[in-house]
Order: structure tokens, then C-alpha cells, then sequence
């Protein structure tokens, strides 16, 4: 399962608790290409065939064409070269805490 971290969980919350955003929005990360490249999106509230991971207030939406890819990824965040925030995916290691 896609492991998420506390960075990540609080950009998700500060993202989708925004002023104007509904109460059931979450971050949906889909692909039209197979998961060759992923989209990330704040949206109201999961596609049909989505997968919903709650973590600590949060709701990520996984489109059924990436939930397999991202079983054994996690979500971070970071910087760009620019120096704007950024989600980053990596692999999982053995020694990472799940959240």
C-alpha cells in the first residue's frame, strides 16, 4: 500500500482544507498513460473505481490505473530546483515507518 509521510500528510490537509474546497476533497493521483506519468489533483471526491486511502484526516484518491504501481511507494514532499514545494514518489524501504 502506498505509504504516506507526515510531511505529506499535513501539504494533502493544508491543500484540501483551503477556503472554498469541499469537506470530502482529497488529492487524486491518476494517469492516462498506464502510470508512465502520473497527475496529481485536489478534487471533491473519489472516481468510481478509485481506491481511498485515509490517513490522519486526509483522503487520497489512487485511479485503479496506478494503485498497483504505487503498492510499494511513498509520498513525500520536498523542494523543486526552483524551490517550490513539490510531491515526490520513491520506492519503499524495510526500515520506513508506515503511516
Amino acid at each position: 500500500m502506498l505509504m504516506v509521510t507526515p510531511t505529506a500528510i499535513e501539504a494533502v490537509r493544508t491543500i484540501t482544507s483551503a477556503e472554498g474546497t469541499p469537506s470530502d476533497a482529497g488529492l487524486r493521483i491518476s494517469s492516462n498513460d498506464g502510470a508512465a506519468t502520473l497527475s496529481l489533483a485536489i478534487v471533491e471526491g473519489p472516481a468510481d473505481q478509485d481506491q481511498v486511502l485515509a490517513v490522519e484526516g486526509t483522503r487520497i484518491f489512487l485511479d485503479e490505473q496506478v494503485a498497483g504501481f504505487l503498492e510499494d511507494k511513498v509520498l513525500d514532499t520536498g523542494l523543486d530546483p526552483n524551490g517550490q514545494g513539490t510531491f515526490i514518489l520513491g520506492q519503499q524501504d524495510g526500515d520506513a515507518p508506515l503511516v
